[in-house]
């Protein structure tokens, strides 16, 4: 989904002119078209979570009219599953382990998926900051699988990820989507959570599925109220 940059600064709660300066000065992901700049929205929310910059909640609720069958945070989570101690060395051997680990369909070609991980991470780490990283593609994953799928995975030991802070990553989200809109769709409830203090407390401590999914459960509670409110007509309740 490609966003102008009035959007663009609604959802970062800036003025269209200092956009203007965060796209020559922060490197915000925009091409130009004509007099006009785009922004296709699954870079603006990468972008967003490299440089730890809050978006509004709208980016997270502004398409669920048309998205309202795409599976919530909680259920992709439970889908891909909470994986404790995956072992590696170095990028290359975590990201092997946490394939390994995932659930995907006895068809999916699991080197496949691994060179297609290590291109994207060739272009730039998706290590976030404050020990996680959340490998996937600027192209999404797409394959031929029923339900997407997030896999949450504690690493036996931090390896260094080429972070933005310089810190070694402990903590991997690994996303794999059957369409570009639902691999948006996750990244944006993801990037959501981990600005969630009660959901990152129990990331930090390594908690189990359960405790995990029932926090991200909460958290699709809270954007669904929002929806809520953000769809009613001014002045009434909903």
């Amino acid at each position: 989904m490609e966003l102008g940059t009035r959007q663009v600064a609604e959802f970062l709660n800036i003025s269209e002119k200092k956009l203007y300066q965060w796209i020559e000065r922060k490197k915000l992901p925009a091409i130009r078209v004509g007099a006009q700049y785009r922004i296709n929205k699954a870079r603006l929310i990468e972008w967003a979570i490299a440089n730890k910059i809050r978006l509004s909640p709208g980016i997270f609720t502004d398409d669920e009219p048309q998205m309202a069958d795409i599976p919530r945070l909680d259920e992709t989570l439970g889908r891909g599953g909470v994986h404790i101690g995956v072992t590696g060395s170095d990028i290359p051997s975590v990201l092997a382990s946490v394939i390994e680990r995932m659930p995907l369909p006895n068809d999916v070609d699991r080197g496949y998926v691994l060179q297609v991980l290590l291109a994207r991470e060739s272009m730039g780490s998706t290590g976030i900051g404050n020990g996680i990283a959340i490998p996937h593609v600027r192209n999404p994953i797409i394959m031929h699988i029923s339900q997407p799928m997030i896999a949450l995975c504690y690493l036996e030991n931090p390896i260094a990820f080429n972070a933005l802070d310089g810190q070694p990553v402990h903590t991997l989200f690994t996303i794999i989507s059957p369409s570009s809109s639902t691999h948006i769709h996750l990244l944006s409830r993801l990037s959501y959570a981990l600005r969630d203090p009660a959901f990152m407390g129990k990331i930090t401590e390594r908690a189990g599925e359960d405790a995990v999914i029932k926090a991200a459960a909460i958290i699709e509670t809270n954007l669904a109220e929002a929806a809520k409110r953000k769809a009613s007509p001014k002045g009434t309740e909903s």
